[in-house]
Order: structure tokens, then C-alpha cells, then sequence
């Protein structure tokens, strides 16, 4: 059995190469992405950065605590609490206190990203001089980074400064120091503080205070911006490495998976014989299974190596397009290659065991009659899970527009439904490819001469080659149309619920700190020019008893928010909203109007509230809306805007930006704004679809080759025959390609219908939702999809025809051997 598996390698190994190919890209995608997320896992453990040396850091409450019969919850608070005045005031009797801001600041030709500091911080970092001197003066300043020298005036949203002194930059932020006394004009809230005493005797002071935290030693570190992005980085690369990782796993399963049993289908006449000559049912499939073992361990053995390659790669890849935390590289781990190694074996004896069952109990004058035209191409397993599989996937479709549309709209479902979907079609699709190929070729069969004809009847009588080749195109198609697609009609949804919302004519944003009041006057003194000043922050519920639940809330003037704004109520008024209420939306446990619900506010205070008005659930972007009462320390980061009668929109348009320009503010038209502030997809979504795509690309690239030599090699008898009844090398060439493009085409048709049905799924979602918007399909990227493969197909029908025909028509009408 051995040294026959041995020599059918040799004697078709161009067959066994394009499996081998196909299996080994397959394991090499499972082993970069097993090693990149086991990579991720952890964060690094982070030291303290801008309080590296500050003996004692104190910091205001910041965090929500509450507790429930399931433990305490917790949840980081919109608005954070300054340190009480009496505790500062027990503080300052110890030691030098030192009060620290933080603010943005957008200077000309600096870097994105500046934040404003005291002075007196600058220490605790430390930061040291390295030219100039310190701050004296309102409009003197020290930068970190180098982009500025001493000397040097600089524009910036905080007025006009004079550079007097740099720092060496310590790689975590871009700083600018400023006095104490301007930092604190600028930025009045102090959340938190440096004090020069005994850790100990700093405690007791604290005492008891609510949420007030003493940080020393490495806990300095909550202290810093972000202390958590590590850790948040971090959860962003698993999310979309998962995502990339499960989509080409399932890829490179299903397009191995394809290609070992097409190249077992191809044998039927080899099957056929050896049947002939008395070999058992039992030992063709033994037979077989040991080939895929061969293959599959070498196969899997070079993925692996390749995969160890491949890894270092796109980490470093990641970490260039910011994707990654500098600090992240690969770990020393085995367990992907295990993984990898284990499913390569898995899928090539599993691509292999239900074509070889079937072969082995063909009887031997069957299967010389099937070696010329395929029959019976649809088992009834096949036809049992295919249908299984889209019944599947149209019950959990229901289920979830009935009990929950919003689920279909999470990135896991938009991006886990169409491999049910991709994979019910492809095992259907010798079923389908008949009918299909008649509609797509029915104008060319139409034309003069015989090519047309017979590319459909080709295309038609080998339904298994067809399917085969048309299965890496389906795949790619549909994950293209659906990936895109989803998030293409999913920012549509959302663009298009914001601009029903909003009633502006328009819109002025601000800058990170928010506007001050000062800012607020000279928008408000705007002639012609109704504005709406509202701030965003956060409520808390808990839902269940035991769910600490943030929602995004806006604080508004109800009167002037009704002006500016159309919400979509499905219960109560907004009139009704005042102090004491607030407008929740359906997705709340409680929303019914009048109800009551328990809700923290964004600094951690606790408050009762009626349900004044509901909204439905939209896209989810319907958050609450609270009057600024309800909204304590929440700064105004947008002045909705109506034009009052007769009024002069571009002339109040240019009063609103002289009014705004000092404190950075910037005015849009409703339209502007919609397309400015709101959605794209966030980037490492959009990133991680494109990397999925372009590995699936690549992969199905390579298979479709792969594929198409495998399929184009085993016609030499066929093609032999055409050149015999008279057809030119030309016109051989020219049906090989025709044929190619046609499954090609075939492929794209269902990829592109498995799209359609995963968005329509979608789009009925919103619709229950009660956003009607338009389903975006990516035409553009499909269409560039189904072009490369295109190509591919047609290079890879087209060369080896080539080689075949070389050869002498006599030689290539006998049996071939196998």
C-alpha cells in the first residue's frame, strides 16, 4: 500500500503539489495568527511615567464602585472628582503640595497630541532642562520633543507663546509647560496631587474621603493618562487578529478542504482501475488516506516553517501601522504550531475521507463510465449538510430579528454568519453550477462559431471541476461583499440616523478641553443665530441587580435642544424634560414614561430621575439626554446651531468662527458634520477586514491556481480531441480561457448573492430598529476581487493548455496511465 501511495506521488505530482501548496499556505495563515494572538495575551507590567518621582501622588475619586448580591461593580467615572478642599487643606499641613492639570493644546506645526501642563509637574517625571529656562510669564512656555527651540513663537488654540526652554522628550507624551498660575486659568480643574510627605501621614489625612486614592510606588502609575492602554491595545490586536485569525482559519479549512477532494474526484478512472484489477473497497480508500497522511505531514510541516517566518513579519507590520504597542513582539510559544500542525492533518484527511468512501464503493465499470462526464456529482450527505447548513443559517437569522435585531449588528455576527452561509452554497454548488452556467453563458452560446457552445457545455459536463474552481472565488466574493458591506451599511445607518436627528443648520465643535464661557458669550452674542451649548457625559445603571451599565448621555437646555434637534421619540415629550428627569432610550431595562430608575451620574452622584420621553435603540448610538444640571463638570463640546429667519447663513457662518477661532473651535455645515464627526468604522476594524481580505485574497489567489493547473492538466484527452476535429491551437486557447472566465464568473455570482442575502439580513435589522437606510455593497473591491482572480484563472487555464498541446495529438487520445 506504501509503495503504491509512493509512486501515484510521482506519477501525478502536479496534482499533489497544488494540494501541498494549498495545505501548507493553510497551516502557515494558522500558525501567524495562533502566534500573534498568544503574543497578546498579556501586557507588559508598566512603571509610573510622568510621577515616576513624585514621592505621593493623591487622586480624586475616579472610579464608580457600587455594590450587588454578585460582588462590586465598577466603572471609570465620565467626570472625575477633584480631591475634597478639606482633605487638600490637612494635606498642605504635611508638606509642599503641588496641584497637576492636564489639557490639550493644538499648536501650529507641532505634533499631534500636545498636553498642557504646570510647570512645577515637570519634575516629578522627571523632565530636565536641556535649553532655555523655565516659564515667568502668562505667554512663556517649555516643550518637550524638539519641535520648537527657544526663542520660537507659536500659534496655538490657547493664544500666541514664546518657546523659552526644551526638555528632552521621555517617548510618552508632548509636553508643554506653561506656569502654574496660567495652567490653572486654562485648565481650573485639579483631579489630583503631588505631596512631599510620609506616605503614611498622607493616609491619614485622606482618611476615610469617598473614592480618594493615596498612590505610591508602582500604583503611581493610575496616575498617568491612559494608565490602562496596554491592556486596551492589547484587547483591540485580539479582537482583530481574532477576527483575522477565524476568518482565514475557516478560509484556508475550506479551500484545503475543496482542493483534496477535488484532486481524490479526479481519480475516479485510476479508482475505476484498480477496482478492475481486484483491489478492495477497503484498500482504495486505505490507499488514499495514506496519500493525504504523506502530504498532510509535509504539507503541515513546511506551513509551520513558513509560519515561523511569516510571523515576525506582520507583528513588525502591525507595530509600523500603529496597530500595536511599540513594545509588542512575538513570545516563544508552541501551542500554535501544535494547533496549526494538528489541523493541517485534520483537514487533509478530512478533505479526503468522504471522496474516497465514495470511490471505494464504486463499482469498476461505473467508474470507467463516469471518467468521461460527471454524474451523480451530489450525494446525499452532501445535499443533507449544504441544506443543513443554510436552514441553520436562515433560523438563527430569524431567532435574532425576532428576539434581538441588535445582536446582527455586532462586529462577532456580521463577521461569523456568512461562513455558514459561504459554506451551505459551496457544498450546493455543483447543484447550482448547471443552471448557472446556461444563464451566464447563454448570450456567448448564441454567437457565431462553435466556442460559445461548447464553454457552456465544458463548464456544464464537468460540474466538479467547476464548483472546485469556482469555490476560492465564492469565498473571497462573499467575504469582501459581507465584511465591507456590513460596515459600509452599518456607518450609513449611523450617518443617516445622526442627520435626521439633527435639526442645526450649524455646527461648532471643540477642541479637546471644551469650550469656555467666555467662548459660549461671543457664540451666543452671534446675530441671526439661535445656538444649543450641550455637553457630553455619562449615566450609570445597574440593570438586573447586578449589571453596572454606562450610557452616553448629552446635557442640554431642553428648550433650545428641541430648536436644534428632531428626536425620535416613541413615547413621551422632550418638554418634559427637565432637572429632575431624563430621557432614556428601549434598550434600557426600564424605559417606561413616568417610571423612575436609579442612575449615578457622570461624577459618581447618585440620583433619582422620571423618564421624561423614550427613543428606540437605533444603531446604538442613541444615547440619554440630561439637562446640565445632571451633567456636573461636563465641559460644552458642541454649539448646535439654527439660523434665525432671513438671516445670512455665510455671514453668520463667519461670525461664528471668529467668535469660536480663539479657543480653537470649528464650525461645519449639518452635512460637514455628519461626514466629519460621524462614522466611519474605526481604524483597526477597517484594518483588520482589509488584512483579512488581502490574506484571503492571497490564499484563494494561490489555491485558484493551484485549482485551475490541477483541473486544466487532467484534460489532456479533451483538449487533444478538439485539435483532432480540426480546431487551431488559437481556438483551443481561446475556449480554455472562455471556460476559466466562466467559472469565474460563476464563483463571483454566488459569492456576490451570499453578500446580498447577509446584508439584506442586516438591513431588516435596522429596519426593526427603526433606521431605514440603503445596503452599501462594495462594488468597487468585488469588482477588483473578482478581476485578480480573473486574471489568475485564465494565466493558469491558459499555460498548461499550452504545454498540453504541445504534445502529439496520437499519444494524448490513449488511457493514460496512471
Amino acid at each position: 500500500m506504501l509503495s503504491c501511495a509512493l509512486h501515484t506521488l510521482r506519477a501525478r505530482w502536479v496534482t499533489f503539489v497544488g494540494s501541498f501548496v494549498a495545505l501548507g499556505l493553510g497551516v502557515a495563515l494558522i500558525a501567524v495568527m495562533g502566534l500573534v494572538l498568544a503574543s497578546s495575551l498579556d501586557a507588559p507590567a508598566r512603571g509610573p511615567e510622568r510621577f515616576a518621582a513624585a514621592p505621593v501622588v493623591v487622586k480624586g475619586q475616579d472610579v464608580l464602585e457600587v455594590s450587588t448580591p454578585l460582588g462590586t461593580r465598577s466603572h471609570a467615572l465620565a467626570q472625575p472628582r477633584a480631591v475634597p478642599g478639606a482633605v487638600v487643606a490637612r494635606l498642605r499641613s504635611l508638606g509642599v503640595v503641588v496641584e497637576d492639570r492636564s489639557f490639550a493644546v493644538r499648536a501650529v506645526g507641532g505634533p499631534a497630541g500636545l498636553v498642557g501642563h504646570p510647570w512645577a509637574t515637570a519634575s516629578f517625571a522627571p523632565y530636565a532642562l536641556d535649553a532655555g529656562r523655565a516659564p515667568r510669564a502668562a505667554d512663556e512656555v517649555v516643550v518637550s520633543g524638539g519641535w520648537a527651540h527657544p526663542g520660537t513663537s507659536v500659534a496655538t488654540d490657547r493664544g500666541t507663546v514664546r518657546v523659552v526652554g526644551t526638555v528632552a522628550g521621555l517617548g510618552f507624551e508632548d509636553a508643554v509647560f506653561y506656569t502654574d498660575a496660567r495652567a490653572a486659568e486654562l485648565s481650573p480643574p485639579s483631579r489630583q496631587l503631588v505631596v512631599d510627605a510620609d506616605p503614611a501621614a498622607v493616609r491619614a489625612a485622606v482618611g476615610d474621603a469617598p473614592g480618594v486614592r493615596v498612590l505610591t510606588g508602582d500604583a503611581r502609575r493610575y496616575a498617568d493618562a491612559d494608565p490602562d492602554r496596554d491592556a486596551e491595545a492589547l484587547t483591540a490586536m485580539n479582537a482583530m487578529f481574532g477576527t483575522a485569525g477565524g476568518v482565514s482559519g475557516f478560509v484556508s479549512v475550506f479551500v484545503v478542504a475543496s482542493t483534496f477532494a477535488f484532486a481524490v474526484a479526479q481519480r475516479r478512472r485510476e479508482f475505476g482501475l484498480l477496482r478492475a484489477v481486484g483491489a478492495t473497497p477497503g484498500q482504495v480508500r486505505g490507499l488514499v488516506v495514506v496519500e493525504a497522511l504523506a502530504v498532510g505531514v509535509l504539507a503541515s510541516a513546511a506551513g509551520c516553517a513558513l509560519g515561523s517566518v511569516a510571523a515576525p513579519e506582520l507583528a513588525a507590520w502591525a507595530v509600523a501601522q500603529d496597530l500595536a504597542p511599540g513594545w509588542f513582539t512575538l513570545g516563544a510559544h508552541r501551542w500554535p504550531y501544535s494547533l496549526a500542525f494538528g489541523t493541517g492533518l485534520v483537514v487533509a484527511l478530512g478533505g479526503v475521507v468522504a471522496a474516497s468512501w465514495r470511490a471505494g464503493r464504486t463499482g469498476p465499470v461505473q467508474a470507467l463510465r463516469e471518467a468521461s462526464v460527471d454524474s451523480g456529482p451530489m450525494t446525499r450527505a452532501r445535499w443533507f449538510v449544504g441544506g443543513a447548513l443554510l436552514l441553520a443559517a436562515a433560523v438563527t437569522l430569524a431567532l435574532a430579528l425576532v428576539a434581538d435585531p441588535g445582536e446582527l449588528l455586532h462586529r462577532k455576527t456580521y463577521v461569523s454568519r456568512p461562513m455558514l452561509l459561504i459554506t451551505g452554497v459551496a457544498l450546493l454548488a455543483p447543484a447550482l453550477v448547471r443552471p448557472l452556467t446556461r444563464l451566464l453563458a447563454w448570450a456567448p452560446a448564441r454567437l457565431p462559431g462553435a466556442v460559445g457552445m461548447l464553454v457552456r457545455e465544458n463548464a456544464a459536463a464537468g460540474l466538479r471541476r467547476t464548483a472546485a474552481v469556482a469555490a476560492p472565488v465564492l469565498v473571497t466574493v462573499a467575504l469582501a461583499g459581507s465584511l465591507l458591506g456590513a460596515t459600509a451599511t452599518l456607518d450609513e445607518a449611523r450617518a443617516t440616523e445622526v442627520r435626521a436627528r439633527t435639526a442645526a443648520d450649524l455646527v461648532v465643535d471643540a477642541p479637546g478641553g471644551g469650550f469656555d464661557e467666555a467662548t459660549l458669550e461671543r457664540l451666543r452674542a452671534v446675530p441671526g443665530a439661535a445656538v444649543c451649548a450641550s455637553a457630553s457625559s455619562a449615566v450609570y445603571v445597574l440593570e438586573e441587580g447586578t449589571a453596572l451599565v454606562r450610557s452616553d448621555v448629552r446635557a442640554a437646555d431642553p428648550a433650545l435642544l428641541a430648536a436644534t434637534s428632531r428626536l425620535p421619540l416613541t413615547a413621551g415629550s422632550l418638554a418634559d424634560l427637565d432637572d429632575g428627569s431624563i430621557v432614556v432610550n428601549e434598550e434600557w431595562e426600564q424605559h417606561a414614561v413616568g417610571e423612575r430608575v436609579d442612575v449615578w451620574l457622570g461624577d459618581g452622584t447618585r440620583r433619582s430621575l422620571r423618564i421624561a420621553a423614550v427613543m428606540p435603540v437605533g444603531t446604538g448610538d442613541n444615547g440619554a439626554y440630561v439637562t446640565p444640571r445632571n451633567a456636573p463638570a461636563a465641559p460644552v463640546d458642541r454649539v448646535d446651531v439654527r439660523l434665525s429667519q432671513g438671516a445670512d447663513a455665510a455671514a453668520v457662518a463667519t461670525a461664528l468662527r471668529a467668535a469660536a477661532g480663539p479657543s480653537g473651535g470649528r464650525v461645519h455645515t449639518a452635512e460637514q458634520w455628519v461626514r466629519t464627526t460621524y462614522p466611519e468604522s474605526d481604524r483597526t476594524t477597517r484594518t483588520g477586514f482589509f488584512l483579512v481580505l488581502g490574506i484571503a485574497l492571497l490564499y484563494t489567489g494561490v489555491s485558484l491556481a493551484n485549482t485551475t493547473v490541477m483541473a486544466t492538466s487532467d484534460r489532456v484527452r479533451d483538449l487533444t480531441v478538439l485539435r483532432l476535429a480540426g480546431a487551431t491551437r488559437w481556438q483551443v486557447l481561446r475556449l480554455v480561457g472562455a471556460e476559466a472566465l466562466l467559472v469565474v464568473a460563476v464563483g463571483a455570482v454566488l459569492g456576490a448573492l451570499v453578500a446580498g442575502v447577509n446584508l439584506l439580513g442586516m438591513w431588516g435589522a435596522l429596519g426593526l430598529l427603526s433606521v431605514w437606510t440603503s445596503i452599501r455593497l462594495p462594488w468597487a473591491t468585488m469588482s477588483a476581487v473578482v478581476a485578480v482572480c480573473a486574471a489568475l484563472a485564465a494565466v493558469s487555464a491558459l499555460a498548461p493548455a499550452w504545454l498540453l498541446l504541445r504534445r502529439a495529438a496520437a499519444r494524448s487520445t490513449g488511457v493514460r496511465e496512471p
